[in-house]
């Protein structure tokens, strides 16, 4: 460690404030600025108000480094001068961030890249310096979220959020409840149980200091998370569209793809038979035309024949049926909406029902057809009993939205131009970046672009609105068309990178899934350029990286002499050494 004590107003830097590293490499640097022929060491050293000895056993230290360094000399005087220990201290934290708290890379790949890379030298790479520069980031990276939470919070206009909820097990069971239009992370906490009374009581706590009101909540058919939100939270359950499917794919897939697959073996074995009787029946008649065998041969040949065209046709009605229950699992998605995603016209909560229900009807008829057993028939059940909720969505949809735009007190013209243009529009813009093929969302971007191009018609009542009133409007619009919540898959998609995590370092501390959580929310950035941070609050938290540049500790130096030969390296520099070192 360095015995020697801060430079003060020399370099410009109080004593109190400035780490003895810093203070060393300032001074070092001031000393090569101001060193000449007409000054001497002790004269620069009063100067700098640093004591003589002080400075000379710096100068002495980078010395010695500068000759029995696997680095250049210049490349030393650099990196142990102010400038270079910006650099190494810009690298480290930059490294910390990105490789262990963002990436998982572990410390000891860390010190391994110090190590290779010959940083070593200069920046001490033992487990345990490393581990306390982690553990000193994580609650850093803690520390900004609350200051950061607390000052965007008290300049957040008012909303009304969906919060999208569910559980994860590592093996701990962990909270993780996130807002779906921003990806902002509400909840992800360690807790041992999973009620409604803890999911309530956690959420309560997290959103007490926000100016926002929970509208509805999305989450599988948990009784806990159905309980938490009608009854204690007392708003709308949205039913979670992917476990729908889920169910109706467990009940059929599996049975459905093994009728398939038999029906298909036995159709190579009906043509291997038929051609085994037709190679008979041929050789038969070369070797014996008047033989009694042949019609008997033939006769079973025409038997194989149709057993075969009974096994073709088995065969396809399981493709077809394989397929109509496919695109049946398909069509629910593509009708779960408040708008025609092949016309944008509304669609109201009776439309939606009747056409959801007639998806399920074509289920239900496949697994008569296919003799499904009672277990896959239970499960179908399961499914089509949430196809109530499903239309309670909907019409809590359109309900609302009637609340939202009665409260904006519009003109007819306008409500009207906003419900049936710019809503659908911007409604079917959202849907196309979540298709799931590039044709779907080229089809959906066209027809939203369309929608939007009629809405913004110069000769409409786009027309007529001021500028503001048209981005206030825009505003309004998108706003209308992120309440449809449809699925929690936004959560789903965060339990399974917090999973990968875990199987890379094999458990959390609670003080490493915070830091987790503050970096999905502020460091983590979308294509767009804009955090999860940002697009909750409304507006741009500080930058994470260079708040941790100005409280994060400088990099340590090695405890062994960096670079160096020990006391070999003092006995062998000699006065002319001295000089060279500036002395």
């Amino acid at each position: 460690m360095d015995t020697a004590g801060d430079c003060t107003a020399g370099v410009g830097v109080r004593e109190s404030a400035v780490p003895p590293r810093v203070a060393a490499a300032a001074a070092v640097t001031e000393f090569d600025q101001r060193d000449s022929a007409w000054t001497s060491p002790s004269q620069i050293a009063r100067e700098l108000h640093v004591p003589d000895s002080t400075l000379r056993y710096w100068l002495r230290r980078r010395w010695r480094h500068m000759h029995h360094s696997r680095w250049p000399p210049q490349v030393v005087q650099f990196l142990e001068g102010r400038d270079g220990l910006a650099f190494l201290h810009v690298l480290l934290t930059a490294a910390h961030l990105v490789f262990v708290q963002a990436n998982d890379c572990g410390l000891r790949h860390l010190c391994w890249f110090l190590e290779l890379s010959g940083l070593d030298e200069f920046i001490a790479a033992s487990y345990g310096a490393q581990q306390d520069v982690a553990q000193q980031m994580e609650a850093l990276l803690i520390r900004f979220a609350e200051e950061e939470d607390q000052r965007l919070a008290a300049q957040m206009p008012p909303r009304q959020i969906t919060v999208a909820e569910d559980e994860t097990f590592h093996p701990d069971i962990c909270l993780v409840a996130m807002e779906p239009v921003s990806g902002f992370l509400l909840l992800e906490q360690y807790e041992p149980q999973r009620d409604a009374d803890t999911w309530n009581q956690c959420l309560q706590e997290k959103l007490q200091p926000l100016p926002v009101t929970v509208r509805q909540v999305v989450s599988d058919e948990a009784k806990a998370l159905v309980r938490q939100t009608e009854i204690l939270l007392g708003v709308h359950h949205s039913p979670d569209l992917f476990h729908v499917q889920h169910d109706v794919v467990q009940a059929m897939s599996l049975a459905l793809a093994g009728q398939t697959e038999r029906a298909a073996a036995a159709v190579t074995q009906a043509e291997a038979h038929t051609a085994d009787l037709q190679r008979q029946v041929q050789a038969c008649r070369e070797q014996c035309p008047e033989s009694s065998s042949v019609p008997a041969l033939e006769q079973q040949q025409q038997q194989a024949q149709a057993a075969e065209a009974a096994a073709r046709e088995q065969s396809a009605a399981c493709q077809q049926r394989q397929q109509r229950a496919h695109e049946a699992v398909r069509g629910i998605g593509q009708d779960y909406h408040p708008f025609d995603l092949q016309t944008g016209q509304a669609l109201d909560e009776s439309a939606v029902a009747q056409r959801l229900a007639g998806h399920f009807d074509q289920l239900d008829q496949i697994a008569a057809e296919a003799g499904l057993s009672a277990r896959a028939t239970q499960k179908l059940a399961k499914a089509r009993r949430v196809l109530k909720a499903m239309q309670a969505t909907v019409k809590f949809y359109w309900d609302l939205l009637e609340v939202w735009i009665s409260s904006w007190n519009l003109s007819p013209a306008v409500a009207q131009w906003l419900r049936e243009d710019l809503i659908p529009g911007r409604y079917l813009a959202r849907a196309a970046e979540k298709a799931g093929t590039a044709s779907e969302r080229h089809r959906l971007r066209e027809l939203s672009e369309k929608i939007l191009a009629r809405a913004r018609s110069p000769t409409g009542v786009w027309g007529t609105l001021s500028p503001e009133q048209r981005r206030d409007l825009e505003c309004k619009a998108q706003a209308c068309a992120d309440l449809f919540q449809r699925s929690s898959s936004c959560v789903e998609g965060r339990n399974g990178h917090l999973a990968l995590k875990h199987h890379a370092l094999h458990q959390f501390t609670p003080r490493k899934l915070q830091a987790l959580t503050v970096l999905h929310n502020y460091v983590m950035w979308r294509i767009d350029d804009t955090t999860a941070a940002e697009r909750f609050y409304g507006a741009a938290p500080r930058d994470c990286f260079t708040w941790l540049l100005d409280r994060l500790t400088v990099p340590a130096r090695p405890r062994g002499g960096s670079g160096q030969d020990g006391k070999a390296g003092i006995h062998q520099e000699g006065q002319a050494g001295r000089r060279a070192g500036g002395l």
